[in-house]
């Protein structure tokens, strides 16, 4: 065993990676869940995005359409959500759990032909002085600019929420939308936007995954990362930058077990690698009882008769 070889600074800066594709996700479940809209099909969405933008990235050269592709194709798969969720009035627990295996099944038939391709490298943004700063600038200043995009939309996710009128109607549909439809919001169309903006983001964090944190493509490689990104969600109480802390710790934990089995640490690999699950799980358990910040309609099939 020997953690000497373990470079904190690296530790670090590989942390604020695996946690981007996680605060993606999360995000965009977290405005999903606000307009009172349970979709747990948000593995199903990464995986489509992880492949569109591989593909994509691929056979254009350029990562950055990539990325492009796979919120389209996030987006795309939440519109069958929102079909079956808010016009067939199908329920959204058994409609979100479909979306997740038709994705894990779709993304594998259209990944054949890409096994044991590299995408093209995405380059990290230099800022010139800051890029150069001792330990500080390794950590904070020599990533990607999708990494960045996650930490900008994670404020503006907060803003629009607690400042705009859009939050706020958004917020009151997810509280009460037979009120907000009282009052002439347009509850299905809130809903279907905040469904689309979900499935980009899943689509995108999906993306980040094949493209910069595993530049490769391998059948399932999103290995739960969407259910963490559900689980973190409840784990923020709904609150935007909760979300962003609790994608460093669950991104911490990812980087710190392989970095000690790296090390060589006397413990059952098995048990290194199931450490983020289960720390979400007691996470869960500690927070459950903790529901006044869920939205009083989530998970609540709006009827435009009544």
């Amino acid at each position: 065993m020997d953690l000497s070889a373990i470079n904190p600074v690296l530790l670090i800066a590989s942390l604020m990676v695996a946690a981007t594709p996680l605060l993606l996700a999360a995000i965009g479940e977290l405005v999903v869940e606000k307009s009172g809209v349970l979709n747990l099909g948000v593995e199903g969405m990464m995986i489509v995005g992880a492949i569109a933008g591989f593909a994509t990235a691929v056979e254009s050269g350029s990562p950055l359409l990539g990325f492009v592709a796979a919120a389209f194709a996030g987006a795309a798969l939440s519109v069958l959500f929102a079909i079956l969720t808010q016009f067939a009035q199908a329920n959204q627990v058994a409609s979100g759990l479909s979306l997740t295996l038709f994705g894990l099944g779709l993304s594998a038939l259209m990944g054949q032909s890409y096994v044991g391709i590299k995408p093209p490298r995405m380059g990290d943004i230099h800022i010139p002085v800051l890029s150069d700063l001792p330990v500080i600038g390794p950590i904070l200043f020599g990533h990607d600019i999708i990494l960045y995009f996650g930490i900008a939309l994670t404020a503006a996710v907060w803003w629009m929420l607690k400042y705009s009128r859009m939050g706020l109607v958004l917020r009151a549909v997810g509280e009460n939308h037979d009120a907000a439809h009282a009052l002439g919001y347009k509850v299905l169309r809130i809903r279907l936007m905040a469904i689309l903006f979900g499935g980009a983001c899943a689509g995108l964090g999906g993306a980040y995954i094949s493209l910069i944190r595993v530049p490769q493509w391998t059948e399932g490689m999103t290995a739960g990362i969407g259910w963490i990104a559900l689980a973190l969600v409840v784990f923020a109480s709904w609150k935007p930058w909760r979300a962003l802390l609790g994608a460093y710790l669950f991104g911490g934990v990812t980087v710190v077990q392989l970095n000690l089995q790296a090390a060589g640490v006397a413990i059952p690999v098995e048990y290194l690698a199931m450490s983020p699950y289960l720390i979400t799980i007691l996470v869960l358990v500690i927070l459950s009882a903790d529901k006044s910040s869920a939205p009083a309609s989530l998970g609540r099939n709006f009827h435009a008769s009544r």
